[in-house]
């Protein structure tokens, strides 16, 4: 029994961390958000609100690409105003990618679009399930394989 919650969790994981799945909810999210805000540079937008100001090198392997496209994207990000490039205080010849005070209100408008969808899809859940479900997740993520 415990092995097949491992391979439900699994399978259903699997179909959450697919590249195609994470596209099409950011495409969905950044509909109208401006032509540099769309489903390639939002794991940018998000990754910089996690991290903070950092390279690109930095920041590649939390968002999953790799340090050009990082800045490629970063690039569009700038152009648009949310995104500046600032001297690294702890080496001078580095530069590190930051939220401008314009990308940090985009970003919460992001988030609160994600947190709108997610409570719209929990909609016919028993609010106790929802809950649930909520402490579990926080749970599993806290506690379990990734942690």
């Amino acid at each position: 029994m415990e092995t097949e919650v491992g391979r439900e969790i699994a399978d259903a994981l699997g179909v959450l961390l697919k590249r195609s799945t994470r596209q099409e909810l950011h495409r969905a999210l950044t509909v109208d958000m401006g032509e540099a805000v769309d489903e390639l540079t939002y794991p940018v937008l998000s990754g910089l609100e996690r991290t903070g100001p950092c390279s690109a090198a930095d920041l590649a392997p939390e968002v999953g690409l790799d340090r050009s496209g990082v800045t490629r994207r970063a690039s569009r990000l700038e152009e648009a105003g949310l995104v500046r490039r600032e001297a690294d205080p702890s080496d001078r010849r580095a530069t590190l990618l930051a939220l401008t005070d314009a990308g940090q209100c985009t970003v919460q408008m992001l988030r609160e679009r994600l947190s709108a969808r997610i409570t719209a899809s929990l909609a016919s859940w028993p609010a106790d399930e929802a809950e649930a479900f909520a402490n579990s997740l926080r749970r599993f993520v806290t506690d379990g394989p990734f942690a």
